[in-house]
């Protein structure tokens, strides 16, 4: 299952019913979990743990060193989880001393070509990062998120779950969980309320997050008061919980 013109570091560990294509180069401190697929011409390096059935497309740079200038050669890491699909050309960094020290890469993630997650990245489960997507160090994105074809995060910025970034999108502040924003800067367009449709949420959430969302950007309220107002919903309409959270574990301040 390892092509005979792979280099294989003998300090790697690499599971049974592991593929890896002609070419690729697995360095020191790389484990492999069983049925993942590394095609051609891949370099992943460590330390760097890659879990179960993920597909690795050619030419991927995967847990190379951080592109950050304070970097110096701190032992630092990358951990990507399961059944992840990460196609040509996407670059994916370790983590850097300045943060937690890992990049994070959770499970069910499709990964589309060219696309970068620098270091101290975490990036949660089912999320779909389309062609050219970049997200700079220390960005945080939660489940489900979908990033359109171009779009960027800003260091430090928090994308919520089940948010929306529209193509060519490039936010510099935090996105709320639900929330669809475009344009450069980014701005909100309204809820996502499409993928919430398809990820079987009802008639009457998605109702509870619209108002929700315009408590927010169509009151004329303060974000304390908005705040204030949805915590007073969420012991009756639970689907809030992720909207509020997001709105108070904001540090860069919310897309307005």
């Amino acid at each position: 299952m390892i092509h005979a013109t792979a280099i294989i570091s003998d300090k790697a560990k690499i599971a049974d019913g592991v593929e890896v294509g002609p070419y690729s180069v697995i360095g020191d401190h790389v484990e492999i979990g069983s049925g993942t697929t590394i095609d051609s011409h891949v370099v992943i390096n460590g330390p760097t743990t890659i879990g179960n059935d993920n597909h690795i497309y050619q030419f991927a740079s995967i847990g190379d060193d951080p592109q950050d200038k304070k970097y110096r050669g701190e032992p630092t890491r990358l951990v990507v989880g399961d059944r992840n699909t990460i196609r040509e050309f996407c670059t994916i960094s370790r983590g850097t001393t300045q943060d937690t020290g890992v990049t994070v890469i959770g499970d069910d993630n499709w990964i589309m070509a060219y696309c970068h997650i620098a270091h101290d990245c975490v990036v949660g489960n089912q999320t779909i990062l389309a062609n050219n997507t970049t997200l700079a160090g220390h960005v945080h994105l939660g489940d489900w998120v979908i990033c359109g074809g171009f779009s960027g995060v800003h260091q430090f910025c928090k994308v919520g779950a089940h948010a929306f970034l529209g193509m060519y999108a490039g936010t510099n502040r935090d996105v709320p969980a639900y929330t669809l924003v475009s344009e450069q800067p980014a701005i909100p367009k309204g809820i996502n309320s499409e993928g919430l449709k398809r990820r079987g949420f009802s008639t009457e959430q998605i109702r509870n997050i619209k108002n929700a969302y315009r408590l927010v950007y169509r009151k004329g309220l303060k974000l304390d008061e908005a705040i204030a107002q949805i915590e007073a919903l969420v012991a009756a309409q639970p689907e809030l919980l992720l909207f509020l959270e997001s709105l108070r574990s904001s540090e860069r301040g919310i897309v307005r």
